[in-house]
This record gives C-alpha cells, structure tokens and sequence, in this order.
C-alpha cells in the first residue's frame, strides 16, 4: 500500500478488500484474535470471533475485553463502507447480556446514521450456533 493514499486505495471497504484493509488497518494484537468470515456491504459487517485460548476469561467464557474490541472491529469496518474516511472511535457502551461460552460469536454491526461528521452504529453479538444475544454495542465514529 506504499505510495497510495489510504482514502483511495482502502475506502469504501467492499467484499473483495475487507481482509486487507483489516489486515492493514488493526493492530497486531487485534489482528492475533482470529477473526474470520468477514461479510460486508454499504452499512453493514459481519465478522466471526472463534472461542479460543487467546480470549478466554478465566471461566472458560469469552472475555467482555475482546467482546468489545470485536464489537469496535465490525463497527470500524462497517462505517468504512462509505466513501468516508474515519477519525475513530468516539463512544462506545456495550451491554452483556449472557455469559458468551462454548461458542463462536458472531459479530453483526449495522450503521444506522451516517451524518456530516458522525456516523451512529448498533452492533449484536450472537452465539453462531444458536443465534442467541450475548451482547449489544452502541458506537459513534467520527469523520
């Protein structure tokens, strides 16, 4: 990506760069997660968090920390399906619902406004076996 500007060769994100622009935009730690079956379209992404040693609590749950970072990395990706390129986040409150174990979690963030300078995003998290709610993101991201 040497050379180009990220506003023209990341954004808007579609399904044929979702890896990439994830693989360039995260941080390693975030990257490290695992993260996979990116879905995305105008408004929306879709992302998978296996249950894995690296983000389990100590109950054998997945940890509210690398919940919410989930919930920010469907968020962020959702909001770069604009032409729009981001600031960050500037509000993020996430509600736990149930406890997210024995499971891979589903991550399903839709943006519901896109303003001048902010755009307002819901995230789900659900269990991909059984589709039950785990927990619920609000966000905002500025531009």
């Amino acid at each position: 990506m040497s050379g180009s500007s990220p506003s023209n060769s990341l954004f808007p994100i579609t399904q044929s760069n979702v890896e990439n622009v994830f693989g360039y935009i995260f941080a390693p730690w975030v990257k490290e997660l695992g993260f996979k079956d990116f879905i995305v379209s105008t408004g929306h992404c879709s992302v998978v968090l296996p249950l894995s040693s690296k983000v389990k609590f100590v109950t054998g749950a997945m940890c509210g920390q690398a919940i919410m970072a989930g919930i920010d990395t469907a968020s962020g990706l959702a909001t770069g399906t604009s032409e729009r390129v981001g600031k960050g986040t500037v509000y993020q409150h996430t509600h736990f619902v149930s406890p997210a174990a024995n499971d891979d979690y589903r991550f399903e963030a839709i943006v519901k406004s896109f303003r001048s300078s902010r755009a307002y995003v819901e995230c789900d998290v659900v269990s991909v076996t059984t589709g039950e709610l785990v927990a619920r993101g609000v966000s905002e991201f500025a531009f």
